[in-house]
């Protein structure tokens, strides 16, 4: 089951039902967005198999340039999708998808492929899912989130973004080293 109410935090055991509405998710945006999007990739933390997460699906999607984001508004509106508009470095372009009025099942983060952000979902997904002792902390570290935060969402994401900047920090540090 997904779906959580607006502004509020829950953080659910994870269930392997997540990654197959992801795919039908994926699925049904290339039927209707065709060639806008070059990739649409599963991330945040129901893209963990394993990991606890908010009850919400998180699609990062790439675009060429920011002017196809106009294109993309109408289709995805027919799809049920709302334009939450522009958060800039705060998570791209977003939509988000409801299942009844302030119930939030998917939130769709569209960016360019050159933004960092887009690298950025990426790594830190694959990260997670690569390291046990990584997700573990990531982990506890929601759970007592949760507990601050249950009716703030904002301040639950601002919470964590530390902890992320950190991991994703010490990954791109060691990348330049190698190169």
């Amino acid at each position: 089951m997904i779906g959580l109410q607006k502004g509020t935090v829950q953080v659910v055991a994870y269930t392997s039902e997540w990654p197959g509405l992801f795919e039908h998710e994926r699925y049904v945006l290339y039927q209707c967005l065709g060639n806008l999007l070059l990739d649409i990739q599963h991330v945040g933390s129901t893209a963990v198999p394993g990991l606890a997460a908010k009850p919400i699906i998180d699609i990062a999607a790439t675009v060429a340039s920011l002017a196809v984001i106009p294109q993309c508004r109408q289709p995805l509106c027919s799809l049920g999708y709302i334009d939450r508009g522009d958060a800039g470095k705060d998570g791209g372009y977003l939509f988000v998808k409801e299942l009844t009025p302030n119930v939030r099942t998917h939130h769709l983060h569209v960016v360019t492929k050159d933004d960092p952000q887009w690298s950025n979902y990426l790594e830190f997904r694959d990260l997670l899912r690569s390291d046990t002792a990584l997700r573990t902390t990531y982990a506890a570290l929601k759970q007592s989130l949760q507990t601050l935060f249950a009716h703030d969402r904002k301040a639950y994401t601002a919470a964590k973004e530390d902890f992320v900047r950190g991991v994703l920090g010490k990954v791109n540090g060691m990348k330049s080293t190698t190169r």
